[in-house]
């Protein structure tokens, strides 16, 4: 990976999305230098695509998961000398131009959460969903967090040790909210514009199910 005087990385977790990773990482490349995209066990050509692009492929052989995505990335971008890291989705959901203002919030902040806007694009069973996971971590913890799924954030690297997290699946953003506040963390929120396609890949009612209990867990016997 390249370095900068302050070393940024994009960690960019990718499964099946040979259609849109190119895109993607040339996209982000405007913004940033260091890409890092993990691909998590796809049967597509995922990983060929982001390297043709410019992008540094890790590749998972069997899909692990989000979350395991995510770690092994920020991990390797740790060990190279990464100071910040911004994460964002392989689908074309996030626009890469927001990358200059998560980095310019790591100036007061250790982590800033991406709050994305609520479109008439954005499935209602989305809407619903993420209305329902945020109002519970609010609850359950105290969390001021606008949009808890939203998987478009930015974090030191300081920070990253206090919120490294267990889960592989979309557990994930959930995990990483939850430790940045007990570890109390200086946290920020960035709006985001959300692009939606025709079929929404994400968080699934089950997903949510499986999020709020194990949400509830953590409090009781964490």
């Amino acid at each position: 990976m390249g370095k900068d005087l302050v070393m940024k990385a994009v960690i960019i977790p990718a499964y099946n999305e040979g259609k849109t990773i190119f895109e993607v990482v040339t996209k982000t490349k405007k913004f940033a230098q260091n890409i890092l995209v993990i691909d998590d066990g796809s049967l597509d050509h995922t990983a060929s695509e982001a390297a043709r692009a410019g992008a540094v492929v890790l590749q998972h052989k069997v899909n692990l998961g989000k979350g395991a995505a995510l770690k092994t990335g920020c991990d390797y971008a740790v060990q190279q000398g990464a100071q910040k890291i911004v994460t964002l989705d392989a689908d074309g959901q996030h626009d890469p131009k927001e990358i200059p203002s998560f980095l310019s919030a790591l100036e007061l902040h250790d982590i800033a959460f991406g709050s994305r806007k609520k479109p008439q694009s954005m499935p209602a069973v989305l809407k619903f969903g993420n209305m329902v996971l945020t109002k519970s971590l609010q609850i359950l913890y105290g969390l001021r967090v606008q949009d808890s799924q939203c998987g478009y954030r930015s974090f030191r690297a300081d920070a990253y040790k206090n919120i490294r997290w267990e889960a592989t699946d979309y557990y994930v953003e959930t995990e990483m909210a939850i430790r940045a506040g007990r570890k109390k963390l200086k946290h920020t929120t960035i709006p985001i514009e959300t692009i939606y396609a025709n079929k929404y890949k994400g968080t699934t009612v089950l997903d949510g199910v499986t999020i709020v209990a194990k949400m509830i867990g953590w409090k009781l016997w964490r």
